[in-house]
């Protein structure tokens, strides 16, 4: 019956083509789980509670079985059966205490450790981290049991050998396209035969409109591989930007031997998709070379993506140039970069908002994903009408604190200087340059601003508004004041606002709807900072009561 081992190893390591050494490694686990049940069962044990270990003469057959016994300076017990077994199922070492018998007293053994000084005396050469061996008796282990190998076991032990085998073979393949047949299909998705492996399309990753049935043959790119999963680890998506990526590489040569690159994509999958190439030839154009001789590269992309339409945009430094070209097909009259706030305007004539926009702000959407912008679309008329009502009310806030006329104003506000307080920030000598100024002029406005600034520092300080509030990014002495006057006089009588409520509060044009949004959300910022302390103030004593039971 010894030989029979060794047979059962051979042939399931045939049928399976993996290694006869892996197969007797399984094999010897499922026998030391089985005689580990039995042995606990008899003892009125755990399972988990003993260490039992099975050895396979690799020419004999013969099976030797031995329970080991840890010696331990102190014996420790798991906390709990719940506990045992949550560890067991992730993976860890269960938390311990010390074992003691029911009178309190610390135990000097138990089923799977023993004190150095008992094990002595069984041992005297015993060291402690070494282990006291027990052979076994034969009834813990019948021939029905080596003849299985317990079958369960194996069979799920040689199942993990062939996943980490498949995943072996395509542990490089993550990024790549694969073709495979489907060999189930239902709501939560496909799972796909591979040839070598499974791999599982999920739902989300298929796109709209698309049906497969048993037997259809379909293309996926490898996203992910995952060793935890149960069933396939291999995950494919026919959604995924880099698809499209791919799909390109394989029908534009130029692409895959990198005289062209493609610099982003953007899908909407099954309706449309921007992709941004760059050509490294002079005399290489790289969307014609992706559309290719009447459209057959392109064409065979949309073929493959169920219709999906893409637009081939040529990639350039230039984030308003680019931006502008991943817009098409609207015209863009105007744009208008915002470095800080990662925030481009774009301005388009009345009859190209809807172009610009697309059908359900499909366009906007994927101009957006591309460039790595965030835009706001307005027509020529919104954006004349905003910039009116800011300039008006800049002009008035430059005329009342510096004593000027309405020219002068609008003269400061064009070159850039919205508030008394960035007449300040630069040199006489760099104020009187600009044309229509003298340095006269300019000492006398940096004095009348001083002067301003002077009174509003006053005025702050009636008003008795915080300092943390003054200190917000994007707060101006004017924005400060407005909002003293109206009562909100501290971080949390700021962020207990709604973004309509304060540009409600304050006069109109002074804070656009997204400059309103972010300020709030930065005057509740301790708001968060406060429950994350309290977290960790939690989190520290139960941490600090779990470690000794751990570790003792």
């Amino acid at each position: 019956m010894a030989l029979e081992y060794l047979q059962i190893a051979e042939m399931v390591a045939r049928e399976k083509d993996i290694e006869k050494e892996q197969v007797l490694e399984v094999m010897e686990q499922a026998i030391q789980q089985a005689a580990r049940r039995k042995l606990a069962g008899e003892l009125g044990l755990q399972p988990l509670d003993l260490t039992v270990q099975a050895h396979i003469d690799r020419l004999t057959g013969d099976v030797s079985m031995k329970r080991l016994i840890k010696i331990v300076p102190m014996v420790l017990e798991v906390t709990s059966v719940e506990e045992s077994r949550a560890a067991a199922r992730e993976g860890r070492e269960p938390e311990m205490r010390p074992a003691c018998d029911k009178r309190g007293y610390p135990l000097k053994s138990n089923a799977s450790q023993i004190l150095l000084a008992e094990a002595k005396l069984t041992n005297p050469a015993a060291q402690l981290g070494e282990y006291l061996m027990e052979d076994l008796p034969s009834r813990y282990f019948d021939g029905r049991v080596a003849a299985m190998a317990a079958k369960q076991v194996i069979f799920q032990k040689v199942k993990d050998v062939e996943r980490a085998k498949e995943l072996e073979v395509f542990k490089d393949a993550i990024g790549t396209i694969v073709s495979g047949i489907v060999k189930r299909a239902d709501h939560n998705g496909a799972l796909i035969d591979l040839g070598r492996a499974e791999a599982f399309l999920p739902k989300e990753e298929i796109i709209q409109r698309e049906l497969f049935k048993q037997g259809d043959r379909v293309r996926g790119y490898i996203y992910k591989l995952n060793p935890q999963a149960r069933g396939p680890q291999i995950f494919l998506s026919r959604t995924h930007p880099q698809y499209i990526v791919e799909l390109f590489k394989e029908q534009v040569p130029e692409i895959a031997n990198g005289t062209i690159e493609i610099m982003g994509a953007a899908r909407d999958p099954g309706f449309r998709a921007k992709i941004a190439v760059k050509s490294y030839d002079r005399n290489l154009d790289p969307v014609g070379a992706c559309v290719g001789i009447r459209g057959v590269r392109v064409q065979a992309v949309t073929q493959e993506l169920q219709g999906e339409r893409v637009d081939i945009i040529e990639w350039s430094p230039n984030a308003a140039e680019f931006l502008v070209r991943a817009m098409q097909p609207a015209l863009v009259s105007k744009v208008v970069l915002d470095e800080d706030e990662n925030n481009i305007e774009v301005v388009v004539p009345q009859d190209n908002l809807s172009l610009a926009i697309g059908r359900r702000g499909q366009n906007v959407r994927l101009a957006s994903i591309l460039t790595g912008w965030n835009i706001d679309v307005m027509t020529d008329a919104e954006e004349a009408e905003r910039r009116t009502k800011e300039y008006e009310v800049l002009s008035a806030n430059l005329m009342q604190n510096l004593d000027v006329d309405d020219v002068l104003a609008r003269l400061l506000i064009t070159e850039g200087f919205r508030s008394t307080d960035d007449l300040l920030k630069v040199s006489p000598e760099e104020l009187g340059s600009i044309e229509g100024l003298n340095p006269e002029v300019a000492a006398e406005l940096q004095t009348r601003a001083q002067a301003a600034a002077t009174a509003a520092a006053e005025r702050l300080a009636k008003l008795g508004v915080t300092e943390e509030l003054k200190a917000l990014p994007g707060m101006s002495s004017d924005l400060v004041i407005a909002l003293g006057e109206k009562g909100i006089k501290t971080l949390d009588d700021l962020g207990d606002l709604a973004t309509d409520e304060l540009l409600e509060t304050i006069p109109g044009g002074m804070l656009t709807e997204k400059q309103a949004s972010k300020l709030i959300m930065a005057a509740r910022k301790h708001w968060f900072a406060d429950e994350d302390e309290d977290e960790e103030d939690v989190a520290t004593p139960v941490a600090a009561t779990a470690h000794p039971g751990a570790s003792a």
